[in-house]
């Protein structure tokens, strides 16, 4: 019996270390998206659509590693059909989280940070949900038009996919817009903000990731928050505030906000910290790779715990 019982707790210690390390994302693997997404002949904006369309199947390929769940949301604007890329884990519960991210640029840049960062978390997400037990469905989606021209219009393809669930009647627990989510920096004065008093209460280096919900966020951001918030894996700090500040609302979770669903954006506050957003300098090269997989180990483990 004593035997037996050894047995059984080396197995379960080896199954719980085998699953701590498959859930760890893989800074090289991070490495080869990027290039993959951000070193191509051309600009994956909206006026490229060749370029997005080779990105979105480089999505669609790589989700498909991981899940027998994934597909193309397809929908037209001005004769021209763009893509979003979906790919679901826990499709046996009822009640689903979005994870979003855009996959395309502002004019002719490589978008490393704004927004292959965030489109390379849903990645490692895939790979390590991939045989996890899950209380809700989990529905990760790259969008495509979160940029301008298309920016706060109804052809954003994260407005696209809301106002989809909401037709069919999905049962939403909430989402997370996964917004810039690279860059760092340890050096005083290298953070700023909308007002200069909430540097007093945030600090001036950026140097944490940011979990930003407006007043009135809904049970699910709020709980996501403040479970993420504790893990010791990276600097994490949370931010409300009103929609009408500057910045709160520049991503896709604001669609979700419109049709009433709990959400939050995660981000490393983009042009507040960020000074390459929509530059040609915002590049892989300028990006903290080890910080960017422990805010998604973070976000990984915070989903599992839910």
């Amino acid at each position: 019996m004593k035997n037996n019982f050894q047995l059984l707790t080396s197995l379960l210690f080896t199954m719980i270390f085998t699953l701590s390390l498959a859930q760890k994302s893989d800074s090289i693997l991070i490495k080869n998206h990027f290039n993959a997404i951000t070193k191509t002949k051309n600009y994956r904006n909206y006026q490229n659509i060749e370029q997005l369309n080779e990105t979105a199947k480089y999505i669609h390929t790589d989700f498909l590693k991981y899940s027998d769940s994934v597909s193309y949301q397809k929908f037209e604007v001005n004769g021209i059909v763009y893509k979003n890329v979906i790919c679901s884990f826990g499709t046996e519960n009822i009640k689903r989280i979005i994870v979003g991210a855009h996959y395309d640029v502002c004019g002719d840049q490589e978008g490393a940070d704004d927004n292959a960062s965030g489109v390379i978390g849903l990645l490692e997400l895939a790979r390590q949900l991939k045989g996890v037990k899950l209380n809700y469905r989990i529905d990760l989606v790259a969008y495509t038009l979160e940029e301008p021209p298309y920016f706060r219009t109804e052809y954003m393809g994260s407005y696209i996919h809301a106002k989809s669930l909401i037709d069919k009647k999905a049962e939403i627990y909430g989402m997370i817009s996964l917004e810039m989510i690279a860059y760092f920096k340890d050096e005083k004065k290298s953070q700023t903000y909308p007002l200069g008093i909430l540097k007093l209460i945030y600090g001036g280096k950026g140097n944490y990731i940011t979990l930003v919900n407006k007043v009135y966020a809904g049970k699910f951001a709020r709980k996501f928050s403040n479970k993420m918030q504790k893990k010791s894996t990276i600097k994490t700090k949370k931010f409300k505030a009103p929609r009408i500040l500057p910045g709160i609302d520049f991503s896709d979770h604001r669609n979700y906000w419109h049709f009433g669903i709990s959400a939050l954006m995660i981000t490393d506050t983009s042009f507040y910290r960020n000074f390459n957003y929509h530059q040609k300098t915002d590049k892989l090269e300028t990006l903290d790779l080890n910080r960017m997989a422990l805010v998604i180990d973070e976000v990984l483990q915070t989903l599992i715990q839910l």
